[in-house]
């Protein structure tokens, strides 16, 4: 099995030159959050495309995540620790980084039937971290806050473990914030999630610190005030829902535009007609080479020149449906 240490990843070239103050366009990190697994079980590859009832299979998951590794676009392939172990022993990541879920909190958990979501989230973690070391050096971890002491306490409380386990073994990791989940009392979810972003880790010494977040869209003035308070912690964003193609491509524009230097897409990538088409056209909208409009009307061109039937009429799926992003 590989050294995942081994040799200068493109993901630490990319991150050097923007803490440095170097970024251009060409250094916006794009992750596929393939790691749907930890929190949607068996239905997390998706529908089967055979028109049946049942869902794909992990072998499908697989397949996908590898074909999205030979394509080349993408810097970061997130998974379970199960698949990220299964990926490693193709020896076939070259200088795309492998990383895994490290931690499971009860609000990702969306099994068919169940409640989990809607109850203030409450830490755990599946992933053993001295299995995971020997195949892969970075992780990530999520953590969501509600307003609600006890939780939150409990929540940071499991951080601190998580933290210096992974500084122990030589694991880094990257931090998820999600909105809450089941919030006490909140107005202004932004302001409150950027500062309790920013409280979290304002004890944290270098050493600990996360490479990057990961955090929700909440707007452009939400984005920029987090991305502008510390320019050394690389901020991310998060797909969320599936949405439109318009909206895949739109969130990436605006975000990058009011200082996100991340994207971490899970639904938008999976769920897409054609995952390889999608992505491909990730980085010509990054480079203000294509408008997001434009690159759905590519990206209906690519499905017609395969024979891929689309989930919407290119006019529906030219629409914008993210209020958030409606906004912006």
């Amino acid at each position: 099995m590989p050294d995942p240490t081994r040799g200068t990843r493109r993901l630490d070239r990319k991150l050097g030159a923007i803490t440095a103050g170097r970024y251009t366009p060409g250094d916006f990190v794009i992750a596929d959050a393939k790691d749907a697994d930890m929190a949607f079980g068996l239905t997390s590859a998706g529908p089967s495309r055979a028109g049946s009832a049942r869902y794909r299979t992990r072998g499908d998951f697989l397949g996908d995540m590898r074909a999205l590794v030979a394509q080349g676009e993408l810097d970061i392939m997130l998974t379970s620790a199960s698949n990220g172990e299964r990926l490693a022993q193709d020896d076939s990541l070259g200088d795309m980084t492998l990383a895994v879920r490290g931690n499971d909190s009860t609000d990702i958990w969306n099994s068919r039937g169940g409640r989990y979501p809607g109850v203030p989230s409450r830490p755990f973690r599946t992933a053993d971290l001295t299995a995971v070391r020997p195949f892969c050096d970075l992780v990530l971890y999520s953590m969501t806050f509600n307003n609600d002491l006890d939780y939150d306490l409990a929540t940071l409380e499991a951080y601190n473990g998580f933290r210096r386990e992974a500084a122990a073994l030589g694991i880094r990791h990257f931090l998820e914030v999600f909105n809450p989940n089941a919030p006490a009392g909140l107005a202004e979810v932004g302001a409150f999630v950027n500062d309790s972003i920013t409280r979290a880790l304002a004890g944290v010494t270098g050493a600990q610190r996360p490479l990057f977040l990961k955090v929700a869209y909440n707007g452009p003035e939400a984005l920029a005030e987090l991305a502008g308070y510390d320019p050394a912690l690389v901020v991310g964003i998060l797909g969320g829902s599936a949405g439109t193609t318009r909206d895949t491509f739109e969130l990436l524009r605006q975000a990058e535009r009011h200082g996100a230097r991340v994207a971490l897409f899970g639904r938008k990538i999976q769920r897409a007609e054609s995952q390889l088409d999608l992505v491909a056209l990730m980085r010509p909208v990054l480079r203000d080479e294509l408008s997001p409009a434009d690159a759905v009307r590519l990206y209906h061109d690519a499905l017609a020149q395969a024979e891929i039937a689309p989930h919407r009429e290119l006019e529906a799926d030219l629409e914008v449906t993210d209020p958030v992003l409606r906004a912006g």
